[in-house]
């Protein structure tokens, strides 16, 4: 079994491969031709991706937290962008958030209740 000092989670991978399908969303989902959700996908799912890999080399706490934020701020941002009338945008955002969010918090919790080495 894997520790968390490790870096080498399987939450880290998810949130990898989230960021990934987020920044291809607009393509795959047909919702390119709309700018803020297109852009809003764009950078998240580059800075989802960045801090999961940034986790892979080298964990650290904040990284899963601000995985955390971003996975929320996925679920927010149609209502705070104004792109709630785009189906696709809409539920793709919502979908990918939810998702982010849990397995962030997964990671949070995983990381908590493990036995760590401190430094």
């Amino acid at each position: 079994m894997m520790t968390a000092t490790t870096g080498k989670r399987p939450q880290d991978w998810l949130n990898l491969i989230l960021g990934a399908v987020l920044f291809i969303s607009p393509w795959a989902m047909g919702f390119v031709a709309e700018t803020m959700p297109t852009r809003n996908a764009w950078l998240v799912g580059a800075v989802l991706a960045v801090i999961a890999i940034a986790a892979l080399t080298a964990f650290a706490e904040w990284e899963e937290w601000v995985n955390l934020a971003l996975g929320l701020w996925l679920i927010a941002a149609p209502w705070m962008l104004g792109f709630t009338g785009n189906f696709t945008a809409f539920w793709t955002h919502l979908a990918l958030g939810l998702l982010t969010a849990a397995v962030s918090a997964w990671a949070v919790w995983d990381y908590r209740h493990e036995p760590h080495a401190t430094a």
